[in-house]
């Protein structure tokens, strides 16, 4: 039998109160209040951080404080990632970010749902979808993605947006729901 880890991972109904998740949550916030802590010119202690926190990291990556997280371990960001304040990534499932990504202040990643039906959702158990950013994606400051959302390459996320469906390369999408605004050319 699968473990609640391995369900959640592979975004199956999970107990997230089972003793390991719970104790890798505590760990990734550790190193979130470790990273939010850091003075801003330690920045090789701050990338130490990171590196522990994140499942991977690229180059030349940036994340202002204050940041916060699940599990950390989910999140993989490619080279000249960079993220602006108070951002918060609920990785229950993978979160991906391509190279030369960018992140206004105050963007919320969400991997992490709950059943709509009001028995099973007061019942604790959860479930996930993995997000995936492409190259060189932009995301304006309060968006906000949704779980199982992939944004394509070049994308731009207009500030406050909340993006609930896959968002193709090269456009601009806004509101709520985000919709296609433009195409980049």
């Amino acid at each position: 039998m699968p473990s609640e880890k391995e369900k959640m991972l592979a975004g199956e109904p999970y107990d997230p109160s089972d003793p390991i998740l719970v104790e890798e949550r505590h760990r990734a916030r550790r190193l979130c209040n470790r990273l939010n802590e850091a003075d801003v010119d330690e920045v090789g202690e701050r990338h130490a951080i990171l590196d522990d926190l994140f499942g991977s990291l690229g180059a030349n990556v940036t994340v202002e404080p204050t940041f916060r997280c699940d599990y950390g371990y989910n999140i993989h960001v490619g080279d000249d990632f960079f993220a602006n304040y108070d951002c918060t990534f609920l990785d229950v499932c993978p979160i991906r970010f391509g190279d030369e990504c960018m992140l206004g202040p105050s963007v919320h990643v969400y991997t992490a749902t709950h059943p709509l039906d009001a028995a099973e959702r007061t019942s604790g158990r959860e479930s996930g979808a993995p997000v995936t950013v492409g190259d060189r994606a932009w995301v304006g400051g309060q968006a906000v993605i949704n779980p199982g959302v992939e944004i394509g390459d070049d994308a731009v996320v207009a500030s406050g947006a909340v993006v609930v469906d896959d968002v193709p390369e090269n456009v601009v999408v806004g509101g709520n729901p985000a919709r296609i605004i433009k195409e980049i050319e």
